[in-house]
């Protein structure tokens, strides 16, 4: 599977607040931001519940992706999607060991699986 997901029963915005602190308190930073959306609204005026596509990021795992295997930035961050689904907000992140399971390279596999030790922490974290 490519994606590990839980459902908040929170508003979208009271969710991204819980999750963008979980989130810190891992040391895992949100450093970018894809409103669909917003995106969609205004391209082609199709109006949809929130939905938006984050990069997360240690940087000390990203360095040590980067300094592995140059290329294997491709691969980074760790993405998870955000979506309003009713009054409740699904949270979906990526299985870094199936995407940076791409390289070849120990290093970047065994990041890989620090990484995704530290986002299920988070999810267990927003679960309780």
């Amino acid at each position: 599977m490519y994606e590990m997901n839980l459902t908040l029963d929170l508003p979208f915005n009271a969710a991204l607040e819980k999750v963008k602190e979980t989130l810190m308190a891992n040391h895992l930073g949100v450093v970018s931001d894809v409103d669909v959306q917003a995106i969609f609204k205004n391209k082609m005026d199709k109006d949809i519940p929130a939905y938006h596509i984050y990069g997360a990021c240690n940087p000390k795992l990203a360095d040590r992706v980067i300094s592995a295997e140059a290329n294997a930035g491709t691969l980074l961050p760790c993405n998870f999607v955000m979506r309003e689904e009713g009054d409740k907000t699904v949270v979906s992140f990526m299985d870094p060991v199936a995407v940076l399971g791409l390289s070849q390279a120990a290093e970047v596999r065994a990041v890989a699986e620090e990484a995704k030790g530290m986002i299920e922490k988070v999810m267990e974290q927003l679960q309780a």
